[in-house]
């Protein structure tokens, strides 16, 4: 039976509450990409986004890396707009450099990847979004 990715609004408020910095994998430069509207909306809420893409050198006049090894200071969350098939190398980097917190977007799925990062002390999100999830619990009034 897979694991359950039902998450209770105690735990995602702790993350947005605790949660500075954000490494959006993927993140396009074009305003009509999910990836580029959701960090948009990260930014605006006081989030410090860093872009991770290697088909960009920079995105909101932010530099791009190529991969998260590339990044020069620590990660707090790591947001991933990458295929399924990609996530279990960004698990692997998200480990390696020591977020705290992996996130798969909608429909991003990858139950081993999940484990192993649980394993290794990361809390692990899926199939939801950072946008919609903060939305809604600030209109909860659970974040401010």
């Amino acid at each position: 039976m897979a694991e359950s990715i039902a998450y209770t609004d105690a735990e995602l408020v702790e993350i947005f509450r605790t949660v500075k910095t954000i490494a959006v994998v993927g993140l396009s430069a074009n305003p009509a990409r999910d990836s580029h509207r959701v960090a948009a909306y990260l930014k605006d809420q006081g989030y410090r986004i860093i872009p991770v893409t290697p088909a960009e050198r920079e995105v909101f006049g932010l530099p791009a890396y190529p991969d998260l090894a590339s990044v020069p200071e620590p990660i707090d969350l790591v947001d991933i707009f990458r295929r399924v098939a990609f996530i279990p190398p960004v698990v692997d980097e998200a480990i390696a450099v020591g977020a705290k917190v992996v996130w798969m977007q909608d429909e991003l799925i990858h139950h081993e990847a999940a484990a192993k990062a649980r394993a290794a002390g990361l809390t692990v999100v899926m199939d939801t979004c950072t946008l919609r999830q903060h939305r809604r619990l600030v209109g909860a009034g659970k974040l401010p």
